[in-house]
């Protein structure tokens, strides 16, 4: 009865590999279009949008800079309570400054046979080791303060000033505050007559307003399934109004 069952259990297992390997694979989505009149769904998005996170253990000490405001390249977005470290750096920094004097008292007193061949290399070993030390240590005081890597806004603080964060933890979401991208999936039949510098105009739902826009450039490779390709667009003109995550209608009509 044992070998029975057991016989009649492979069975059934090797039945549901057959009809999961026979099942034919999901399509991947297909591009959102209107079929009367061929206009595409497009999604606003940012060139550049990052989250920070620190690279040391430490307490916030300062956010600068709120959710929505504006900030400039290099500007601070992100100041960590550092008084340790700095205290250690400069702890190395002492520690540098006896290994060199130490070295140079050496090579003096060898010049005057005082002193032998070891005596001077273990000193310059020890200024080789305090130098490198107090690299590390300015490295990691130079990791205290997160400067802004473009010109942009806050979107989102996901940590609070006073708060401890440990290295990897994201702080803020940043978003790039120049020309949006305008990103939509269009069937690859289109490729016949869609070019990068091809016009059309995008619809925006939030603001009900339309756009001249232009392709940029498309997608390297056309998806088999849906059979679509991506297509990447610009607004031309004026776009101050339009936000990151807006969404709308693009028609190349």
């Amino acid at each position: 009865m044992k070998l029975t069952a057991l016989r009649t259990a492979v069975c059934l297992l090797a039945a549901g590999w057959a009809q999961a390997a026979t099942q034919p694979a999901k399509p991947l989505p297909a591009p959102v279009t209107n079929a009367s009149d061929g206009r595409i769904r497009v999604q606003l998005m940012a060139r550049n949008a990052v989250t920070l996170s620190g690279e040391v253990a430490a307490k916030i000490a300062a956010l600068p800079v709120p959710e929505g405001a504006s900030f400039s390249k290099g500007q601070a977005l992100v100041q960590f309570d550092c008084g340790s470290y700095r205290a250690q750096l400069r702890k190395s920094q002492a520690s540098l400054e006896a290994a060199s004097q130490l070295l140079k008292v050496n090579n003096q007193l060898a010049k005057l046979n005082s002193a032998g061949a070891l005596d001077v290399a273990q000193a310059q070993g020890k200024a080789k080791e305090a130098a490198a030390d107090a690299s590390y240590m300015q490295t990691i005081v130079g990791k205290c303060v997160i400067s802004a890597p473009f010109n942009g806004r806050v979107a989102r603080r996901i940590a609070a000033v006073h708060q401890y964060v440990s290295p990897g933890n994201p702080v803020l979401d940043i978003v790039d505050s120049g020309s949006l991208e305008l990103r939509m999936l269009v069937p690859s039949k289109w490729l016949a007559k869609l070019k990068p510098g091809s016009k059309f105009t995008v619809t925006v739902d939030e603001l009900g307003a339309s756009f001249p826009a232009r392709i940029e450039r498309l997608g390297a490779q056309i998806d088999p399934v849906s059979q679509s390709i991506l297509a990447v667009g610009v607004i031309e003109g004026n776009g101050a109004s339009l936000l990151p995550g807006m969404s709308g209608w693009a028609s190349f009509k």
